[in-house]
């Protein structure tokens, strides 16, 4: 698993994920409470030329850990995912073929 933002170097032909917090505007209502939104995205990467099925199947397995409406705590903290996992396209590179999997979280803060 790549973090964002964490060095990391991927071994030849290996699959892995890269994971990407894209935040959206944040809100807040009387300036007492914030709405934090964004999407939540997942780039499966795995070796050029062997077809999508691979990087489609861990999408699928993405999509069941992170189901819509489902509440992620820790401590007084909780995200909520809005959207299904949606994938998209497969990219090729020289080496690699990538598939994203992303979907829309929000959470609020006092």
């Amino acid at each position: 698993m790549a973090y964002q933002g964490v060095s990391f170097t991927p071994e030849a032909d290996e699959t892995y994920l890269a994971a990407f917090m894209l935040p959206a505007g944040t809100d807040t209502l009387s300036g007492d409470h914030r709405v934090y939104t964004g999407l939540f995205q997942i780039n499966v990467v795995t070796s050029a030329g062997n077809g999508t099925g691979e990087a489609e199947g861990i999408v699928d397995d993405i999509a069941s850990l992170f189901p819509a409406y489902l509440r992620l705590k820790q401590d007084a903290f909780e995200v909520l995912v809005l959207t299904p996992v949606e994938p998209g396209p497969p990219i090729t590179g020289d080496t690699t073929l990538t598939v994203s999997a992303s979907f829309q979280y929000r959470s609020d803060a006092n």
